[in-house]
């Protein structure tokens, strides 16, 4: 039995033809009331009655159009989390759910939860962790409608009260992969909650009722997902036991620090999730400096104290740098993307066949838009690969940026894409009609909103990116003054003036004066690179390093090549090159000639002449020629020789 259920999830073509001895004939029982009823000719039913019949009848019904291998998938996957069969837990979720629901349930929600309640003898625990892949398969390839957010809400706290709130540890084994989707789709559905709340105007009056009501304002509440967040790692200690191993304490005290519940897989990687969570949820909130925070214990390396997921990596760099980049630390930001970026490119191989495999490159075409964005404002020397790939696919929106004002629009544009959607913690006043009517009410001309109607005051998005495109046109002048202080050594105040004011508009060295000061402080900044990390002579990577520093600490470091002072009227001007890498140069040509090698030796080797027709040539060749050679000839890659 077992041998077929590991070739049902991974090795058959054909999922109709597999556990054909399972029987999935199951009959639904009639409620006993209704049984009862028929009993008595003469009663009457009632329009309770009529309705649990109806329903009834529908289930049936529901239940009678699944195909068959998929009841018998989901007797199968009921019995592997009842053995608490970690291999087949994992076979079933990552490879059997994915393809039945690629055969089935493409563009159809799967069958509810009290539908296959008979197969699975209405198992209340597989029940809530069907509806959890029922409801993501839902906002995934479904349009979710208000009462799918509600109800999903309702599941993921049955199944946190669950996990949380059980007399001792609970019997569960879950694969990594489930815990973490659980947690980032926990996270997800809250964000797209929060968004679908926070419009108003395009929601229907029994829309509004429901999130005017009691429950609505609760449901998918930010202090509702941060106490569960919060309540994970505080079950399982996960930040007591990430100290403890930094520390270096044995197994036996690291089991006494965790207690009974970090010692079990299912709570320790929750509560390591859970933090990477916490990280992603404060983003969402534009609580930056606090999201960095919540993971000093972590740290930002690639090491993790299990074998994570790779989504797990990809989007603990994406929220970390997007804190860099949102708190102006932009070396750190760009170091953050660079060294996953590296990460993901060589282990691209081991993970084009995961199920998570469109979510990594989405993100990873974020961090690219967003290591672009970092480029224009701070230049600094990062890896040759990745940023030819920047340059690859965003080269003409990185020459328009560097144009200045012109360059706004572009700005605005890839930084839309590449953030996050950004939420607000709190919900519009729907149980208030007179508050919600009067946001509805559109700006009056002498509102000073007015100026700009398609900036939504409200819009968390536009709030941050009015902040970073006010960075971005701070630093419109440095480029062009940039280019003409690299021409000299020195140069009079007044020259540079001059060829500033290139359109007459009467530019004084007052103002230049601003302009050079904007540029001396946009090429420093605090950062974590060549921090005492690598002044202790530890190895510091490009994605940073878990040491005992806070990720927020860090110090004022020059990001610039070009450093000036003024003296009186005179401006003096120093340039300080960078040499050149020589041992990544040699690598990476040492590698493109052993690539080309290796396409040499792969191609098919020339036809290998008969010695009979060489003869025939050499007879029917023209006299007085001369004697025949003697050497021979030697082909390439062991031919024959010709006399």
């Amino acid at each position: 039995m077992a041998h077929q259920r590991v070739a049902l999830w991974a090795a058959e073509p054909d999922l109709d033809d597999d556990i054909n001895d399972t029987d999935v004939d199951i009959p639904i029982p009639m409620p006993s009331s209704t049984n009862e009823m028929y009993d008595d000719p003469n009663l009457q039913l009632d329009e309770g009655s009529l309705q649990a019949m109806q329903q009834h009848i529908a289930q049936q019904a529901a239940f009678a159009q699944i195909p068959d291998v998929v009841k018998r998938f989901i007797v199968h996957f009921h019995q592997a989390v009842l053995d608490n069969n970690l291999q087949e837990v994992t076979l079933a979720y990552e490879s059997g759910w994915t393809r039945l629901t690629e055969k089935y349930y493409a563009k159809t929600e799967w069958p509810e939860a009290e539908t296959i309640a008979p197969l699975v003898n209405d198992d209340q625990i597989f029940l809530i962790l069907y509806r959890e892949l029922y409801y993501r398969h839902v906002y995934s390839r479904l349009q979710p409608n208000v009462d799918d957010r509600f109800h999903s809400y309702e599941n993921s706290c049955e199944l946190f009260n669950y996990l949380l709130n059980s007399d001792g540890p609970v019997p569960l084994s879950l694969p990594a992969n489930w815990l973490w989707d659980i947690i980032d789709e926990f996270i997800y559905q809250f964000q797209s909650f929060a968004l679908f709340r926070s419009r108003p105007a395009s929601k229907t009056d029994d829309e509004l009722t429901m999130l005017g009501s009691e429950g609505g304002a609760q449901a998918w509440s930010s202090y509702s997902v941060l106490n569960v967040l919060y309540s994970l790692i505080q079950k399982s200690r996960a930040n007591e036991w990430l100290k403890a191993r930094a520390e270096g304490k044995s197994d036996e005290e690291i089991e006494e620090i965790v207690g009974e519940y970090g010692t079990k897989p299912l709570y320790r990687m929750l509560g390591y999730f859970s933090i990477i969570g916490l990280l992603r949820v404060h983003v969402l909130l534009g609580d930056f400096t606090l999201a960095l925070k919540v993971m000093e214990n972590v740290g930002l390396g690639q090491k993790a104290p299990f074998t994570a997921p790779t989504a797990v990596h990809v989007s603990t760099a994406y929220h970390a740098g997007i804190c860099y980049f949102m708190l102006r630390r932009i070396p750190d930001a760009a170091r953050v993307f660079t060294g996953v970026l590296t990460w993901v490119m060589r282990a691209r191989q081991y993970h084009t066949r995961s199920y998570q495999y469109d979510q990594i490159n989405k993100t990873a075409d974020r961090m690219y838009a967003l290591l672009a964005l970092c480029h224009v404002l701070a230049p600094t020397r990062l890896d040759d690969n990745v940023m030819n790939i920047v340059r690859e696919r965003y080269g003409d929106q990185i020459g328009r940026m560097g144009r200045g004002e012109e360059g706004l629009s572009t700005f605005e544009e890839l930084f839309l894409y590449a953030c996050p959607k950004f939420i607000c913690a709190n919900s519009p006043p729907y149980d208030d009609p007179t508050a919600l009517a009067s946001m509805l009410i559109p700006p009056t001309p002498t509102s000073p909103s007015s100026q700009n109607p398609s900036v939504v005051l409200g819009d968390p998005t536009q709030r941050h990116l009015r902040a970073a495109s006010s960075h971005f046109m701070s630093l419109t002048p440095v480029s062009s003054l940039k280019s003409l202080l690299k021409l000299y050594t020195s140069l009079d105040a007044k020259k540079l003036t001059g060829f500033l004011d290139t359109s007459g508009a009467g530019v004084d060295e007052e103002e230049v004066l601003s302009w050079m000061m904007v540029m001396k402080n946009a090429g420093r900044c605090v950062g974590r690179v060549n921090t005492s990390t690598a002044a202790n002579g530890e190895k510091d990577n490009d994605e940073g390093s878990r040491s005992s520093e806070s990720l927020l600490s860090g110090e004022w470091m020059s990001i610039s090549d070009l450093n000036f002072v003024i003296d009186q009227n005179m401006v003096h001007i120093a340039e300080s090159t960078v040499g050149r890498r020589y041992a990544g140069w040699f690598i990476r040509n040492s590698e493109h000639a052993a690539r080309v090698l290796d396409s040499v030796k792969a191609s098919p080797l020339p036809p290998r002449i008969a010695p009979t027709q060489v003869q025939k040539k050499s007879a029917d060749g023209p006299k007085g020629e001369g004697a025949p050679r003697t050497t021979g000839q030697k082909v390439a890659w062991g031919g024959v020789k010709v006399a």
